[in-house]
């Protein structure tokens, strides 16, 4: 890979600390089995109450179970943009009841500038200084350092996840998949896009084997294409010369009418032929649950 410093960080759980080299004092302190430690679900956040309430219906599923951990004794949930909570708002709060320890569970597909850059800068363990006047200037995102050590685990695409995912959606929707093509639409990512050409193509290869579909393409609907239907239509005409039917389906976290209805719909409504599409998510999914009760846990024995 041409980024495997990038690619290094999905195979292990990321530990990026706010503090500094201590003194042996403060490394007791951290390794000190009585110490607290909270969970932050961090999502990327959405004007959408309905999006914003998936994600919130996450944390509701997974509470229980992560607090049955008795090393745990919170778990909240934070939007990276938007609306409050703020990540900030939320690590003033852990900071506030003297917690040592954050485990930071973004709910993100792949490594992107967000799960790269942006989220580790707003935590106060990146200190890029253009990174940070960018948020705080024109993003209007607060940047907090907190007192607590912070620990940071890995995107959705880590696990199998997505494609199993993708794969239960794609065969709701097939009829016949000797004769349908399979478009899957996604955000994309200019800075990483090899990052996530290379997740949808993971997902496209694992549907030939499991959905039986030859015939996969993707396309983008984010920032990176001006959020336009053009390349979710070119998508769908290109499979039609293949196939007689296409299935549809967006790789987006959760359900926002703007992308699922402004863009992708409208893409669908204005090619010709026959397009199977539903107006979904990865979200909900009992799967994305109980990765993230593993991954905090994981990370919690990590510590």
């Amino acid at each position: 890979m041409k980024k495997s410093s990038s690619f290094l960080l999905l195979c292990a759980i990321i530990i990026l600390t706010s503090c500094g080299q201590g003194n042996n004092k403060e490394e007791a302190k951290n390794q000190s089995p009585d110490k607290k430690i909270g969970v932050l679900l961090v999502n990327h956040g959405s004007v959408a109450k309905s999006w914003r309430q998936m994600l919130l219906d996450v944390e509701e599923d997974v509470k229980e179970t992560i607090l049955s951990n008795p090393k745990i004794s919170k778990v909240t949930t934070a939007f990276m943009e938007y609306t409050e909570p703020s990540i900030a708002t939320q690590m003033k709060e852990f900071d506030k009841e003297g917690f040592d320890e954050v485990i930071v569970v973004p709910i993100f597909l792949t490594v992107s500038s967000h799960y790269s850059h942006d989220i580790p800068v707003i935590l106060g363990i990146s200190s890029d200084p253009k990174a940070k006047e960018y948020l705080n200037g024109k993003e209007k995102i607060e940047v907090y350092k907190a007192k607590a050590r912070v620990s940071v685990t890995p995107p959705l695409d880590y696990s199998t996840l997505l494609k199993k995912n993708v794969e239960r959606r794609v065969k709701a929707l097939s009829e016949n998949p000797e004769n349908e093509g399979v478009l899957l639409v996604a955000y994309g990512d200019a800075q990483y896009n090899q990052q996530w050409e290379e997740m949808v193509d993971s997902i496209g290869k694992y549907l030939k084997i499991k959905s039986g579909h030859d015939s996969i393409a993707y396309a983008w609907c984010g920032h990176l294409v001006s959020y336009s239907t053009e390349p979710t239509i070119k998508g769908i005409e290109k499979l039609m010369q293949l196939e007689d039917r296409v299935i549809v389906v967006p790789i987006l976290v959760a359900n926002d009418p703007y992308f699922q209805n402004d863009i992708i719909q409208k893409a669908v409504d204005a090619v010709e032929g026959e397009v199977a599409y539903k107006q979904d998510a990865i979200l909900p999914d009992s799967n994305l649950n109980k990765w993230v009760i593993d991954i905090t846990n994981k990370t919690v024995e990590s510590l």
